[in-house]
């Protein structure tokens, strides 16, 4: 199905997972499936033969009324760019961690230690680091929410 630029799946589900209208309360814990559609990304061209990506959201279908709802990158938990995609297998080459409260000061308590803030300065970003255009013509970009949906995008570079 398309929704303007949003393109969505259809999405079958198995009989023993329908539940009815009045089984499951309308709350977000109670959702079995969350449809994502696509990260809002810009791309870009920085200096001779580099690419920089920028995530500005993402636009989420909401089956239960059919809307796309934008949301900000406050919505993200991190997201990830496989800089050389071979359209078989989705590899971590830039990692990034965002969201509203502080995920540098969870990180170094969850680790008991400390980190580089400059170095996590760089990976708590919506921008990436510049990156060599791949000779595959291709990038991939996953993007995580704090409930652990995600999506996957290809983008022809």
């Amino acid at each position: 199905m398309r929704f303007g630029n949003l393109t969505v799946l259809a999405v079958r589900m198995n009989p023993d997972l329908s539940m009815g209208e009045d089984l499951l309360k309308k709350t977000r814990i109670g959702n079995l499936f969350s449809i994502f559609g696509q990260p809002d990304v810009d791309i870009r061209r920085v200096g001779e033969g580099q690419l920089q990506v920028e995530i500005r959201g993402l636009d989420t279908y909401k089956p239960t009324n059919g809307e796309i709802v934008p949301q900000s990158t406050a919505d993200i938990a991190c997201w990830f760019i496989d800089t050389a995609y071979d359209n078989r297998q989705f590899f971590v080459r830039h990692a990034y961690f965002l969201g509203d409260d502080d995920p540098y000061d969870k990180l170094r308590r969850a680790l008991r230690a400390d980190i580089d803030e400059a170095a996590w300065s760089s990976l708590n970003s919506t921008v990436s680091r510049p990156f060599r255009v791949p000779d595959s013509g291709c990038i991939a970009i996953k993007v995580i929410n704090h409930y652990g949906d995600d999506i996957l995008k290809v983008y022809g570079v």
